[in-house]
């Protein structure tokens, strides 16, 4: 069953970067240009995908840069906003969205389902991703007629992570090096050194 496991998260991850790698770019780009600018970065995270705004704040490398999010947050059109959601439907997301798109504020949305004519958060976000999740990962144990392992939280992570690595390229840049592209002194050791 492990393996099984495994090999389906596999399959979902390499899903995911396959068709939405440039989509992952173009929504670290577009929070980017709050932490370069005058605005904030938010995650707006609903559902079992709290969970991503918590890593986001409490891991071990934080994302630079970003204000937590809550339903006071007075927005502007210099802050960056990115929903995050189980489903396309959740009523608070759409909500934030369409007061985004009505205040032209740019924002990037993280769903399940894939981008269409009916998926409202696919047409109001400047950038969509979609998690590639359908179902279950795998058959359940005892009924096989039920699917087990929903893996929103799973796949919403390893956007974050992949969304995060080119952030922090634009917004860090190469602050360890020197123009003659070598460390600087004070740079870091690399921990494979």
């Amino acid at each position: 069953m492990f393996k099984m496991l495994t090999t389906q998260l596999t399959g979902l991850y390499q899903r995911v970067l396959q068709t939405e790698e440039d989509n992952i770019e173009d929504a670290a780009r577009l929070l980017a240009q709050a932490a370069i600018g005058e605005g904030n970065v938010y995650f707006a995270c609903y559902g079992e995908l709290q969970a991503v705004e918590d890593n986001a704040f409490l891991s071990a490398a934080p994302f630079t840069k970003l204000a937590r999010y809550t339903d006071d947050v007075e927005l502007t059109d210099a802050d960056r906003v990115c929903i995050f959601t189980p489903t396309a439907d959740h009523p608070e997301a759409i909500a934030l969205a369409e007061y985004c798109n009505d205040n032209f504020i740019p924002f990037a949305v993280v769903a399940s389902e894939k981008a269409s004519d009916d998926n409202v958060l696919s047409d109001f976000a400047y950038v969509y991703i979609s998690l590639k999740v359908r179902g279950g990962l795998l058959p359940h144990p005892t009924d096989l007629s039920k699917r087990v392992v929903m893996p929103h939280l799973l796949a919403a992570l390893f956007v974050y992570e992949a969304m995060k690595l080119s952030y922090d390229e634009m917004v860090d840049g190469d602050d360890d090096f020197g123009e003659d592209n070598t460390p600087k002194d004070d740079a870091p050791a690399s921990p494979f050194a």
